[in-house]
């Protein structure tokens, strides 16, 4: 997998927000403002969020990793939001269940393969409890960018 950028200004701590959507929103919209997506990325995340859910009711704090596709992001990326309060997000697989979500991991790929190869290093910290109990506790954007950094093992390009 090419370079990811992946810094502190893509995370966001303490996001306020009532609904999956309004999530979506806010992180959509601080990736279209860096340039780092397309404008048009937060309405087709927003559709695919809602044709296929992304919640995952990890041990101890769920999660969610909307993304969408390819064309829609200018530079491979993935932001991280922690909740202030947990959203429902429908269950992947399961969209008649929710989960009440505290930690969202959007993925902006610029090719469908990297995503699978994403996906696959994301899952190894979801089924790390300590670790997500660590994310959605810590209050340093540094310290959760280099704890990601480490558990996802791939080339960071970024500043901050």
């Amino acid at each position: 997998m090419s370079t990811i950028y992946f810094d502190e200004s893509i995370i966001l701590l303490d996001v306020e927000a009532k609904t999956r959507e309004d999530v979506l929103h806010v992180m959509g919209g601080n990736l279209a403002k860096k340039g780092l997506v397309k404008m048009s990325f937060i309405d087709a995340i927003i559709a695919r969020e809602t044709e296929f859910a992304t919640g995952l009711p990890t041990t101890g704090v769920s999660v969610a990793i909307p993304h969408t596709d390819v064309e829609h992001v200018n530079q491979k990326t993935i932001s991280v939001a922690v909740l202030k309060d947990t959203v429902e997000f429908g269950v992947m697989g399961d969209p008649d269940e929710t989960t009440p979500v505290k930690i969202v991991f959007m993925l902006a790929m610029d090719q469908a393969h990297d995503q699978l190869a994403l996906l696959q290093r994301l899952m190894k910290v979801f089924q790390n409890a300590a670790a997500l109990n660590y994310l959605a506790n810590e209050k340093s954007k540094t310290n959760i960018k280099n704890l990601l950094a480490e558990k996802l093992d791939f080339a960071l390009e970024g500043g901050e």
